[in-house]
């Protein structure tokens, strides 16, 4: 079974970037959406940002102007790039592919095990 591995989470101050990675483990038949997903304490998973095939790409109004969501399709990867980070900005942030691995199977979706990035005030 394919497998999403995260990178690029950590501490920073406020104000300063990160950039996340995402990268499939394995081959996929085909991927739809990418998408970034995050989950503060105590609060439920929110989209952050997703991108198209034909990236068309949707933002939460929280991270307009502020997250640049990017994809390469020959590696099967997804990028975040976050930039001007805010202490509400920390959470668990976690990738998110809808897609399918065998031509003959059908459509679902996929989770990286999440990194963790703080924001320092």
């Amino acid at each position: 079974q394919v497998q999403l591995v995260e990178s690029g989470g950590g501490l920073v101050q406020a104000g300063g970037s990160l950039r996340l990675s995402c990268a499939a483990s394995g081959t996929f038949f085909s991927i739809d959406i990418m998408g970034w997903y995050r989950q503060a304490p105590g609060k439920q998973r929110e989209l952050v940002a997703a991108i198209s095939t034909d990236s068309g790409t949707n933002y939460a109004d929280s991270v307009k102007g502020r997250f640049t969501i990017s994809r390469d399709n020959a590696e099967n990867t997804v990028y975040l790039q976050m930039n001007s980070l805010k202490p509400e900005d920390t959470a668990v942030y976690y990738c998110n592919f809808n897609a399918r691995e065998r031509r003959w199977r059908a459509r679902r979706e996929y989770w990286g095990q999440g990194t963790q990035v703080t924001i320092s005030s």
